[in-house]
């Protein structure tokens, strides 16, 4: 088998009730990360492009929380009708969603005004 020229990262971490920081996923389902499967899977890019699970990414005020190496592209606040998006833009067609893309500013550091807001 070929190597995966793509792998997409899908922050499946659930937090306990009360904590500092919000859960990407609340449920416990994973539902973003079967979404990106199935999708990955009808547009024919099984076999170049790995959905992966992970734990947390530490951007959990972003969650839920993608990211597509090997260009990595953070997407935040990814929803069960952005996965069709991603998909036919980035993976298929190598546009990232701006509208989707973490700014640069939020990304491991402490200023991002989404972690400002859920420590208020």
């Amino acid at each position: 088998m070929a190597k995966f020229e793509r792998h997409i990262f899908v922050c499946t971490n659930i937090r306990e009730p009360g904590s500092a920081r919000p859960s990407c996923t609340n449920d416990g389902k994973g539902e973003l990360h079967a979404i990106f499967k199935d999708k990955i899977k009808d547009a024919g890019l099984k076999n170049t492009v790995r959905a992966n699970k992970a734990g947390c990414l530490d951007q959990c005020e972003h969650g839920p929380t993608v990211v597509v190496y090997p260009e990595a592209v953070w997407y935040g606040f990814v929803t069960p009708a952005d996965v069709d998006e991603i998909v036919t833009e980035h993976l298929v067609h190598g546009r990232p969603v701006e509208r989707l893309v973490l700014a640069e500013g939020c990304l491991n550091t402490a200023s991002c005004p989404h972690r400002a807001a859920v420590k208020s």
